[in-house]
Formats: C-alpha cells, sequence, structure tokens
C-alpha cells in the first residue's frame, strides 16, 4: 500500500503552474501498453499530459496542478493491469530490474531441465516403443511438462491474466494461449491414449521463449544503461555547513539554493555550485568529455556530477537537485524515447491493431483447417497455436525506440543531449543550416581593443555591462577596472543592448542603431555602442576569436551538400569578417529576432527543412521556429530549454557529428521497420498453411526481436566520427 505522504512528495511543481511525477511500470511490454497507458491517463481531467518510455518503464505524467492527489492516477493504472509507483532512478528501480532479469534465469532453467527430460523420453517414443512403453512416456512426459509450464511460464501468464482482467489484451495472452493449448492437446491426447503428444513442444517453446525475453531484457537494459548510469553520477546527499561551522548530512532533495557545501576529495558535486573557498583539480568528463583535470578555485561554478579530484572546497549552491545540470541530463536522455515522430506513430498504429487482428487470424485459421482437415480440430489447433505465437510484434514495438535509445546513449558519450526521439528524426531530415554568430561560430568571449577615456562613461559603461549577459557586456565589463556608477530602472532588450538611468540620465548600451534613437551617434560608429540621453555615442571595437571546430564543422555539412548560411545581430564589419574567415557567402546581419523568424519562415516557405544553431536570448525565437535547433551548453538559459540538442563539448563539429548520427539512426529504424514488416510477410503466411511448427514459431518470433535490437546496437560502432579534440583557437580574419 503506498503512502499518500510519499506519494505526494514525489510530485514536483513546474514554472508554468503544472506538477509532476514519473511512475515506474514494470508492467510495460510493448508498443500497445503505451498506447493504453497515454490514452487512459491524457482523458483524465487532472492530467494535463502523460508521455510513456518503453525502455525505462516508465510514465511521465504532468499534472493539471501541483497539488494534485496522484493515487488516483495510480489506482486507475492499477486497475488497467499496470501496477505503478513514483519511479527512483535509484535503488529501488535497479532492484526491480535485477529480480526481472533473475527471475527469467530460473524459469529458463527450469524450461531447460523440463526439455531435455522430456525430448530424452520422446526419443524412445519415436524409435518404435511398443504401446504401453509410449503411454508411461507420454505419462511421465505429463508430470514433468505440467509443473514446468505452470513455473517456467508465469512471466508470460501473470502478464496475461492481468491484462484479461482489466479487460485489454498484450502480446503475452496470445502466447499463454499458444502455450497452454499446446499443454492441454497433449493432454488429452495421453489421456485417451493416442499416439503423438506435445509435452516436449510446449516445454521447449517456453524455453526459447523465455531466451528471447531475457536476451530482450538484456539488451534493453544495455541500452537504458545511458540514463541509469547518468543517475549514479549523482550523490544521495550532501554535507551541509551550519551557521556554527559544523557540518551535517542531507538528503539531496532537501539541500536549498544558497546552503554552504563541504565537498572532498573523490566526491561528486551533488548540485550545481560555486566554489566560495578552497582550490582544487576537477574531473570535468561528463562535461566536455575531457578526462584532463582542470584546475578551480574561489568564483568558479562546478556543475551536478563533476568529480573533485584533490582539495576539499567549500561552495554555494546554485540550483536544486532537480534543477541541476546532471537532473536536466537525465531528464532528457529519459525524454528520447518519448517523442513522437513519423516512425514512432507508424509503430504505434500498428501495435493497436496487433490484439484484434492476431486473435481473429488465429480463429479463422483455427476454422479454416478444421474444415479443410474433415474435423481435425487437432491439426487445427496445433496451426492456430502456431500462429498466435509467431505474430507477436515484439520486433515491431522494439524497431524505433531501442534505436532512439542507443544512439542517445551514444551521443551523450560525445557530449550531445536531446530533448526526445522526434528531435532526432527531425535533426537526420535537415537539408540546410543555419548559425548565428557570436556565441556560436565565435567563441562568444570577444576582447575589446580600446575603452573611452572618460572615466565617467566608463562607470557607467560598467554598471549597464555587468547587468547584461550578452557575450559582448561580458566583455567590456571584465574590460574596465573601474567602479561602476549607480544604476536603476534596468531593462534588457534581446537583440538591441540594456538600457539604464544612470545619475537621472537615460542610458544605453547595445547596438549603434538602436542607441541612436535617444543619442548622436557619429558615421562609421560600430556596434555594440554607448551613450546617454541627448549626448554622443561611443563605440567599442571588439576582436572575436572562432569556436574551435568551426572550419571542420561547416565543412563537413559541405562535403555532404548541405548549404551554410549565417543569420547575425552584429554589423556588416563583423559578421564579413567571420563569414569571410569560414567561408559563408549567404550572411544576414544587424538581424532582430523577427528578423531571424522571418528568414527561417522564408526558408520554409521554400521547402527546406533548416537545423539552426544559436545561444543567444535573441536566437530563442528562431531557436523555436526551425525545423531542428541546437544550442550549446554555455547558450542562455531561455536557448537551451527551447533548443532541441545541447552539446556541452567546446567544438563546434559536435553539431555535424550529431547529424551524422541522427542520419544513421533514420537508415537504421528504416531497416528494422523493414525488417519487421518482412518477417510478418513472410512468417504468416508460412504460420497460416501449417508450415511452422509452435517450436519454430517460437524460435522465430524470438529471432525477430533480437535481430531489430541487434542492428540498432550497431550504432555504437557505426557513423559519426568522435569530435576531434581541441586545436588552438584561431581568430577570425581582419580582427586585430
Amino acid at each position: 500500500m503506498l503512502d499518500r505522504a510519499e506519494v505526494q512528495a514525489a510530485v514536483r511543481p513546474l514554472a508554468d503552474g503544472h506538477g509532476r511525477i514519473v511512475l515506474l511500470v514494470p508492467g510495460i511490454r510493448c508498443g500497445s501498453c503505451v498506447a493504453r497507458i497515454e490514452r487512459e491517463l491524457n482523458a483524465r481531467g487532472d492530467v494535463a499530459s502523460a508521455r510513456v518510455n518503453l525502455t525505462l518503464r516508465q510514465a511521465s505524467v504532468t499534472l493539471a496542478a501541483p497539488g494534485t492527489d496522484p493515487l488516483p492516477l495510480i489506482a486507475a493504472l492499477a486497475a488497467l493491469g499496470f501496477p505503478a509507483a513514483p519511479a527512483d532512478m535509484g535503488d529501488a528501480a535497479d532492484a526491480s530490474r535485477d529480480a526481472t532479469g533473475a527471475g527469467l534465469l530460473r524459469a529458463m532453467a527450469v524450461a531447460a531441465f523440463g526439455a531435455m527430460n522430456i525430448m530424452l523420453l520422446s526419443v524412445g517414443v519415436w524409435s518404435g516403443a511398443d504401446e504401453e512403453t509410449r503411454a508411461t512416456f507420454h505419462l511421465v512426459s505429463a508430470l514433468i511438462g505440467v509443473p514446468v509450464v505452470a513455473y517456467a511460464g508465469r512471466p508470460f501468464f501473470r502478464s496475461a491474466l492481468g491484462a484479461l482482467r482489466a479487460g485489454r489484451t498484450n502480446m503475452d495472452v496470445p502466447i499463454s494461449i499458444g502455450v497452454v493449448l499446446a499443454l492441454a492437446l497433449s493432454l488429452a491426447e495421453t489421456l485417451r491414449g493416442g499416439e503423438h503428444v506435445f509435452f516436449d513442444a510446449a516445454v521447449a517453446l517456453l524455453l526459447f521463449l523465455l531466451a528471447g525475453r531475457y536476451l530482450d531484457h538484456l539488451m534493453r537494459e544495455r541500452a537504458r544503461s545511458a540514463v541509469t548510469g547518468l543517475a549514479r553520477l549523482s550523490p544521495r546527499g550532501a554535507m551541509v555547513r551550519k551557521d556554527d561551522g559544523s557540518l551535517r548530512y542531507a538528503a539531496l532533495a532537501d539541500v536549498p539554493v544558497g546552503a554552504m557545501l563541504s565537498i572532498g576529495p573523490d566526491e561528486r558535486v551533488p548540485v550545481d555550485v560555486e566554489i566560495v573557498e578552497g582550490a582544487t583539480d576537477l574531473d570535468r568528463s561528463l562535461v566536455t568529455g575531457e578526462a584532463a583535470p582542470v584546475a578551480a578555485g574561489p568564483g568558479d561554478t562546478l556543475e551536478a556530477g563533476t568529480l573533485n579530484l584533490t582539495g576539499t572546497i567549500a561552495a554555494r549552491t546554485l540550483r536544486t537537485a532537480e534543477a541541476s545540470f546532471l537532473a536536466q541530463m537525465i531528464q532528457m536522455q529519459g525524454r528520447v524515447e518519448s517523442g513522437r515522430g513519423h516512425y514512432v506513430r507508424i509503430a504505434d498504429r500498428a501495435a493497436r491493431l496487433y490484439a484484434p487482428v492476431v486473435h481473429t487470424l488465429a480463429l479463422a485459421t483455427f476454422a479454416g483447417w478444421l474444415v479443410a482437415t474433415g474435423g481435425d480440430w487437432q491439426r487445427a489447433a496445433f496451426v492456430a497455436i502456431s500462429v498466435l505465437i509467431i505474430t507477436c510484434p515484439c520486433a515491431l514495438g522494439l524497431a524505433v525506440p531501442v534505436a532512439h535509445v542507443v544512439a542517445a546513449g551514444r551521443l551523450i558519450r560525445m557530449g550531445i543531449l536531446l530533448k526526445d526521439g522526434g528531435a532526432l528524426e527531425r535533426l537526420a531530415e535537415i537539408d540546410c543550416a543555419v548559425f548565428d554568430k557570436t556565441g556560436t561560430l565565435t567563441t562568444g568571449t570577444p576582447q575589446v581593443a580600446a575603452v573611452p577615456r572618460d572615466p565617467a562613461v566608463r562607470g557607467a559603461v560598467k554598471a549597464l555591462a555587468q547587468r547584461s549577459a550578452h557575450p559582448a557586456a561580458r566583455a567590456i565589463a571584465a574590460r574596465l577596472a573601474d567602479p561602476s556608477a549607480p544604476l536603476s530602472d534596468v531593462t534588457e532588450h534581446p537583440g538591441f543592448g540594456i538600457e539604464g538611468v544612470i545619475d537621472a540620465r537615460r542610458a544605453r548600451l547595445g547596438r549603434a542603431a538602436w542607441v541612436a534613437d535617444i543619442a548622436t551617434v557619429p558615421p562609421g560608429a560600430r556596434s555594440p555602442a554607448f551613450a546617454f540621453e541627448g549626448g554622443t555615442a561611443v563605440s567599442f571595437d571588439l576582436i572575436e576569436t572562432l569556436r574551435p571546430g568551426a572550419h571542420d564543422a561547416l565543412a563537413a555539412f559541405r562535403a555532404r551538400g548541405i548549404p551554410v548560411s549565417m543569420l547575425s545581430g552584429d554589423i556588416a564589419d563583423r559578421a564579413g569578417r567571420v563569414a569571410r574567415d569560414l567561408g559563408i557567402a549567404e550572411i544576414l546581419h544587424g538581424a532582430t529576432p523577427a528578423d531571424k523568424i522571418a528568414a527561417l519562415d522564408d526558408l520554409r516557405g521554400k521547402g527546406h527543412r533548416a537545423l539552426m544553431v544559436g545561444d543567444g536570448l535573441n536566437d530563442v525565437a528562431a531557436l523555436a521556429a526551425a525545423h531542428v535547433s541546437m544550442a550549446p551548453a554555455t547558450a542562455a538559459d531561455a536557448s537551451r530549454t527551447v533548443a532541441d540538442v545541447i552539446f556541452l563539448r567546446e567544438r563546434l563539429d559536435a553539431v555535424p557529428a550529431a547529424w551524422r548520427i541522427a542520419r544513421d539512426t533514420a537508415r537504421v529504424v528504416r531497416q528494422n521497420l523493414a525488417l519487421a514488416v518482412i518477417y510478418n510477410a513472410v512468417a504468416i503466411p508460412l504460420a497460416v498453411a501449417g508450415w511452422v511448427t509452435p517450436l519454430i514459431a517460437a524460435l522465430a518470433m524470438s529471432g525477430s526481436s533480437i535481430l531489430v535490437t541487434v542492428n540498432a546496437l550497431r550504432l555504437n560502432r557505426a557513423g559519426a566520427r568522435r569530435p576531434q579534440p581541441a586545436a588552438m583557437p584561431r581568430p577570425a580574419e581582419g580582427a586585430a
């Protein structure tokens, strides 16, 4: 019995006023299970949306309000035959999965024991035993077969009974019917002294079905390991420093923003923090992919999951555990399979049609063979059993999600995060690439060539620059050593700049054309510019450095016929320098957020599917408008939220690397769907024609599932090259 308080505590409030709970649903077996659960949950008034992850066997439910009681949802799932509980990515989930694997192994061992003994007895029958000996062997086979089937078939029988009690079917229903019918036919033949029984077929059938399910379990665990591996990097708690300097242990969920933590050597950073005291070396391979130690000291920020190597540090928490970098990685990785792309929808529709179609087909096969054989119900039942087993849609249900999860696992090892599987599908479809300049093609950390001579101007500029997250503003603030002037009424205008009131005068720092609205801007002035209202503007000349891997990234796209263009809010001179150095012919400079949206809409209107890569606040709308979008981990929070893909490495060649893997994944998905369709197109007619025994049907069904999974696992080796180690940054042509 679930405790209401504990379940309610698992609900996490969202910024949009909803709540979210993630439920572990171990009974999810196939696409039809996914469709049934989503249909049930999304029809409820207390649920805003629900998405089910087949590989993780989890349901992510967005509640209508944070205070919504989740217990009725859990009760509704239980009534459907899907017992559920709040998901814990740690011990509880791992223990459940380990128990599943161990249970399948025990059932396989019992089935193997029974199959070997019954087959030995069958040899005696086949070799010409007399009638009494044959009857004795059949009876002994029954004494072995019945308890073996009862025990080894439990994984299928439990699932089938649960589905039937809930008034639905799943793929274990026809499997269970097939096994029970084979056993029942054999018992009937034994009791009436018949010549032929199928105990060996029934038990061997279970053995192969269990072997297929166990291999499927292992491969799902392998595909799932990218998520669970990330979860294991998160500590269960942290050492919090109290006001008197003593330390106390606190569970991770209870560590608030602003708390002081003590993090010792060989400990992982529990949440995102800023170092306040101490110096150390870090292993930031989780973030950058590079294992070389990195020195860190006061003022440096550390992401959750980073490994502290040497010194003890005191650090202030910047975010809660749920909002940390590591939590975002886990959430994004877990959502990969939940995307509803074109191929996923095809597989889902096929899985929903499976149960009524296969049962109708098996019944029609039985009736047809009954007529064709003049009433030989045993032969008719034998063929119908083969049809029930061979038509299991495991391969079709696995074709898309396993490929997406394996691809996401490879991408995450390369420092590339996906929001969902639909993003992976859209990324494979692009036919052009559009890049922002500052912070994307360049490092986003420009340097200021010269500063104004007037100390009052320098103080005012620094006051405004310190309040902006724009790379140019950060560079200006870092260059100025002057104390900042008192500032009030600050407003940042994405794509234009920042303004405020200094000494009762309005002041602006940003694009020269925007500053010209309140001041005189000399001809030829560069952006960014600064001016007091009614005064004369001064401008800053910024020196930019290309992001490592920029040349390689653009060359990779051009080599595959993908045209590259630039959308930049910067002035023509600076945008032109970068474009010339990178060989970009199509440039839109001085672009506002509206201009960028218009450019992407124009590409869409011409039938193009554009990839947009950007990082700033002025790129948010463009990232949302593109067919698919990417952003670096250094991007503004809003850009990271909107982008479909996030790359953690400094090098820009992570972008074409993700694209290559997306194309490989699309190819593997198409192959898997083709394999599943070909399997059914060949196997079903053979089974209906009576040319397939139940034993061969079990082998074929298990083999098709394993085949599509193994094909998906090829994504771990094929396709994209790993981004190369960072080279020395090269300045843009013409930079002073």
